[in-house]
């Protein structure tokens, strides 16, 4: 399985959610609630995208053993 670079999609939507093709990297929605990218999708024929809330920020996680 090859690594998915969502760069570009963090960049045009930090801070949103967003509704995904199948295929993970195609944005079909996108905006400030669930339920408003639930509702494009919808309109646009996508029933059950890939759903994931971008981060406004990505931050490091450090963790201790």
């Amino acid at each position: 399985m090859k690594a998915i670079d969502w760069t570009k999609i963090y960049k045009d939507h930090k801070g949103k959610w967003v509704a995904l093709k199948d295929d993970e990297q195609t944005v079909v929605a996108s905006g400030k609630s669930l339920k408003e990218i639930m509702e494009k999708s919808k309109k646009k024929g996508f029933l059950h995208p890939i759903v994931t809330q971008v981060p406004r920020e990505v931050l490091p996680i450090v963790g201790i053993v």
